[in-house]
């Protein structure tokens, strides 16, 4: 059992797609397992044959390291199964690359070598050989380390990844006590039934409770026009509409907060203990609803991508969301996060900062109210309502203010957001 997102210490194994006999190659989906991200798809990164399913499927709290399955490989015996190695043994006989949301960023292991040999899959290894990337300088993100499939696809031709001494993307959270079990429910003699909660819910229910107990919020809230921005989006879809680009409402708040984070940086910082760790660049976690819980793709760098550029690539990663199709890069980091509540016609509300990321931003829906207009008179705008949670160990309210502020001037005067 690989550890496939950076908080996973066991899951749960859902289904099996392949039976003892079974010949598998690197990439073929092999299970599924659900972690406390997600659901996700557990691929084989090499070729062989199974001889074993040691975990039976439906089974839960599978420990992170425990072997769920044999697997021989070329010259070897695939008559039977060797013995079962103990639970910490080293590297899982397979590795996944999929998705999970709300994360603290990960470090990412330097490469693994046997000798003057990097261990990557068979599959990693043809993909870096068709790029013409070099193994030696990219970064594994499987088990111990282990080159897989999406650390080769992320990497540049020809380039190294910085060294393993790099700072990783994001602080890492502060190691919690366990939030408190709740107690039995007493039977009121109401029909019922009590249905247990996923791996995923029982992450969220863990990390909220966490930063909500550990994370001092502080919340500003300003009401923001929107009149000019809906009218430039309807100018820029009819201009996009030959290229099958529509821009959403919540696009361009994503460069909006990405912007303001450039322009307001003490806000895009994460708080680590006795260190404040300062980005230079808005990296914009953007939350998706998917089915029994929450993930947050990144818009990465949303200061510097055009509307259009997040625009396709927020429908992309909304849709691999929805289909458990992400990989770890595209949903574990992050700077700073939003969540728009708007289209489900929430006014207004408060939302749960998620560690070690220090603020979000929560947008409620737009509607039509009284406004006071330039020239002192009373009129009627679009509005809506705008609520940033801040870390306060990380971020003073006066700095939080400048941030709200500066979202609030580029939503209402948008051109600033195509410089």
């Amino acid at each position: 059992m690989p550890a496939l997102s950076p908080t996973m210490e066991q899951g749960k194994l859902a289904r099996w797609l392949v039976k003892v006999g079974d010949t598998v190659s690197a990439g073929d989906i092999m299970a599924e397992i659900e972690t406390d991200k997600a659901t996700m798809e557990f691929e084989a990164v090499d070729e062989g044959t199974i001889v074993a399913i040691e975990i039976a499927e439906g089974t839960d709290n599978v420990k992170v390291g425990t072997v769920i399955a044999q697997l021989a490989g070329e010259g070897e015996d695939a008559s039977a199964p060797v013995a079962k190695p103990a639970a910490a043994a080293a590297p899982a006989p397979v590795a996944a690359a999929a998705p999970a949301p709300v994360a603290s960023a990960p470090v990412a292991a330097a490469p693994v070598k046997t000798g003057d040999r990097v261990v990557a899959s068979p599959l990693a290894k043809r993909i870096a050989a068709q790029k013409g990337v070099d193994l030696a300088g990219v970064k594994g993100t499987g088990p111990n380390g282990r080159i897989v499939k999406a650390d080769v696809e992320g990497a540049q031709p020809g380039a190294a990844a910085p060294a393993a001494a790099a700072a990783p993307a994001a602080a890492p959270a502060p190691v919690a006590a366990p939030a408190p079990v709740a107690a039995a429910l007493p039977d009121f003699g109401i029909p019922h039934e009590d249905l247990p909660l996923s791996t995923m819910r029982k992450t969220i229910a863990r990390r909220l409770t966490e930063s909500k107990q550990q994370v001092p919020h502080i919340y500003l809230t300003v009401d923001i026009r929107l009149d000019a921005l809906l009218k430039l989006r309807a100018e820029l879809n009819a201009a996009l509409a030959a290229r099958k680009v529509k821009l959403s409402v919540n696009d361009m708040l994503i460069k909006a907060l990405g912007v303001a984070l450039a322009q307001v940086p003490q806000c895009n910082v994460a708080f680590a203990g006795d260190t404040l760790r300062q980005y230079s660049r808005a990296d914009v976690s953007v939350a998706v609803s998917i089915p029994n819980g929450l993930i947050t793709p990144i818009i990465t760098d949303a200061s510097g991508k055009g509307l259009a550029a997040i625009s396709t690539g927020m429908a992309d990663l909304a849709k691999r969301a929805k289909e458990g199709k992400l990989a770890p890069t595209e949903f574990i980091g992050g700077t700073a996060s939003l969540s728009n509540m708007g289209m489900m016609g929430i006014k207004q509300f408060e939302a749960v900062i998620n560690p070690p990321q220090g603020m979000i931003m929560a947008i409620g829906a737009g509607e039509k109210r009284p406004w006071v207009l330039e020239d002192g008179s009373l009129g009627v705008a679009t509005a809506m309502c705008a609520t940033g949670s801040f870390d306060h160990r990380a971020i003073d309210g006066s700095d939080g203010a400048q941030l709200m502020a500066a979202f609030r001037e580029l939503v209402e005067n948008p051109l600033g957001l195509l410089a």
